[in-house]
């Protein structure tokens, strides 16, 4: 058996390479480390493993999301690992995990992922595709990246944005044929599990394993900046959904959202600039017991 390890040179601020090293180090089977950022054929990296070897994907939520795009017309031979070293880590927190510094099994998680469609590309998710708050948040933060090697406060970039910046738009919401109309929309991410954006519980009833594979989308709409500011934190332990006049959680297998302005959408943490409208398609699973 062989240890394939892959890992983000730019994730845990850096120390990828270091805590892949080290668990390389401690492996018990013949180890072999790869950064992700010089795999250029995955066709060819996978040819060389073998059912019997394993495979671990070190970084964060964002590493993940390059990993199942990468991957995702190709056949995995062996069983999956993910040791997380990033500083959200929604996923993880999603299946029930904390960073301990031991890799999980997530083999069953990244089958059957849902598709989303922005500017006529497709990309598959993990956690959610979203456009609001959150897509300003990593705009933000990626302007702040290419100025700074300092950690980004996306907190502190949200709460300057609710107050002063961001301007919210009206969409129209369509969830398996049925539309829906909301004004001053804040936000409005589909989710696939319940976590996203460092620890915001946007959809507590939401299950990544259901049989059904059905997606869940939050909007939050009609309220003003003070008000929204107010409830915005209670989305930290999935309470905002008491607040349903200003908070509507829709389900199905079909979405799509369309906004009467552009703005940055993201995918997994992932920015794309200049967006009116996104799909999101859901994929039918096998309960899996976790």
């Amino acid at each position: 058996m062989k240890q394939f390890i892959l890992y983000n040179p730019l994730a845990g601020n850096g120390t990828a390479k270091e805590v892949a090293e080290g668990f390389a180090a401690a492996s018990s089977a013949e180890a072999f480390l790869f950064p992700v950022t010089e795999i250029t054929d995955y066709a060819a990296f996978l040819a060389q493993i073998t059912p019997e070897d394993t495979l671990t994907v070190c970084g964060g939520d964002g590493t993940l999301n390059h990993f199942v795009n990468d991957t995702a017309d190709l056949e995995i031979p062996c069983e999956v690992y993910y040791l997380a070293i990033g500083s959200g880590n929604d996923f993880l927190r999603d299946i029930g995990k904390t960073p301990d510094g031991n890799p999980v099994s997530i083999t069953k998680y990244i089958q059957n992922l849902p598709v989303t469609e922005v500017k006529g590309k497709t990309y598959r998710f993990l956690n959610n595709v979203g456009y609001g708050i959150d897509g300003y948040c990593c705009e933000v933060g990626d302007e702040l990246k290419a100025k700074s090697v300092k950690c980004i406060n996306y907190t502190s970039i949200a709460i300057k944005g609710l107050l002063f910046h961001y301007k919210p738009k009206n969409a129209v919401i369509t969830v398996d044929g049925k539309e829906y109309r909301f004004k001053k929309v804040w936000l409005a991410p589909t989710m696939k599990g319940r976590f996203y954006g460092g620890g915001m519980m946007a959809t507590p009833a939401q299950d990544r394993l259901a049989e059904d594979g059905k997606l869940s989308v939050l909007v939050f709409h009609g309220s003003g900046r003070l008000h929204t500011l107010m409830v915005f934190p209670s989305i930290f332990k999935g309470e905002h959904i008491k607040h349903d006049k200003i908070v509507t959680v829709l389900s199905g297998y079909d979405v799509k959202v369309s906004y009467d302005a552009p703005a940055a959408v993201q995918v997994d943490g992932e920015t794309i600039l200049d967006v009116t409208e996104y799909t999101a398609t859901a994929k039918a699973t096998v309960k899996a017991e976790v």
